[in-house]
């Protein structure tokens, strides 16, 4: 019998196999129930079930010679204390992981909401293998549909993420039916793995990555920040696949003062209201144009118009609001009236 197992998972098994060879009975629900809680006792202790099956197996070749009778109501025996003490070891195992499941959600929802004490906090993190002194940034994805842990979107990401980092204090989770992944500031390459690997495994998701931000709540202030960035991809109708933060600063400081955008967008565009199908196509013209560097070829094939029709545009745009699209001097004005009004949702909604 293997040495580390303790004789105390086979207590009471060399004599149930000698009754049950001398009669011919089956195991009572008393002795299942007991082989039962035995296995979850071993499960907890830290067992492995393989080498608890070769016990039994060991302890019941040794108790074979002394049991003259039916060979078949002794191999029954082993396999019904066999089978209640693997179902006893499973269920524990179960539990185990519905703990520790529970455990991390919780964690996690802490983690990005901030609700847990800091320093408590990072003593929890640890275990998860997470070091809050350090900064940290993290990136979300969202694809077309909602993920959870055990999907095989999450399992496909988080492979390729260890077979090529291993373990480098990075934690992959969901959240809101999108895919995280939190890692050190300074492990940027981890992150940009993660959002190669997330826009491939959703089919052309979309990726935002927070900025690396210090201490215990360093993690939240980077994912509200990546969840920021998702938030203005979908208000301004950005095509790339991955969005960081750093990059896209601008945006808040633009709506800072919401009236005073609000303001902007009126005095500035309201009058394409006046034009002959309402604002959006004007404002989609100055959109595109401002998009592809006021180049009015490249504008014109965004909108699938002619050069000459676009042009039109441009000159109904500048009799309208009295600022020309063209003119240096008018154009900041016009494109950060087109961008606050993409940010607030003008001119389907009013402001």
């Amino acid at each position: 019998m293997d040495r580390e197992i303790p004789e105390q998972y086979l207590d009471g098994y060399d004599r149930i196999l000698a009754e049950v060879s001398a009669t011919g009975r089956r195991l009572t629900r008393d002795e299942i129930t007991a082989r039962r809680a035995l296995g979850e006792q071993a499960a907890e202790a830290g067992h492995g079930l393989r080498a608890l099956v070769s016990a039994h197996l060991t302890a019941a070749r040794t108790a074979w010679p002394d049991t003259p009778g039916s060979d078949d109501s002794t191999l029954a025996a082993v396999q019904q204390v066999i089978d209640a003490f693997a179902e006893g070891f499973e269920r524990a195992q179960r539990l185990a992981v519905r703990q520790e499941e529970a455990a991390r959600r919780e964690f996690i929802d802490d983690l990005l909401y901030g609700r847990s004490d800091l320093g408590r906090l990072a003593e929890r993190a640890e275990r998860f293998g997470l070091r809050l002194s350090h900064a940290h940034a993290v990136a979300v994805a969202e694809g077309p549909a909602a993920y959870d842990e055990g999907d095989p979107v999450s399992r496909q990401v988080e492979r390729a993420l260890i077979s090529r980092f291993g373990d480098r204090s990075v934690l992959l989770t969901t959240k809101g039916g999108r895919l995280l992944c939190i890692a050190p500031g300074h492990q940027d390459e981890v992150l940009t793995h993660f959002a190669k690997q997330a826009y491939a495994a959703t089919n052309g998701g979309r990726v935002a990555i927070g900025r690396p931000q210090p201490g215990p709540g360093g993690v939240v202030q980077s994912y509200e920040e990546a969840l920021n960035a998702l938030e203005l991809a979908e208000r301004l109708d950005l095509d790339d696949p991955v969005l960081r933060a750093a990059d896209l600063l601008v945006y808040p400081v633009l709506t800072r003062d919401r009236q005073a955008m609000a303001d902007l967008v009126l005095d500035t565009l309201g009058p394409l209201t006046r034009a002959r199908g309402g604002a959006e196509p004007l404002l989609d013209t100055l959109t595109a144009y401002f998009d592809s560097g006021c180049v009015a070829a490249e504008s014109a094939r965004r909108l699938s118009l002619s050069v000459r029709a676009l042009t039109y545009r441009l000159e109904r745009i500048h009799k309208l609001t009295g600022a020309n699209p063209a003119d240096p001097a008018h154009r900041y004005m016009l494109q950060t009236a087109v961008i606050g009004a993409r940010l607030l949702d003008w001119p389907a909604k009013q402001i």
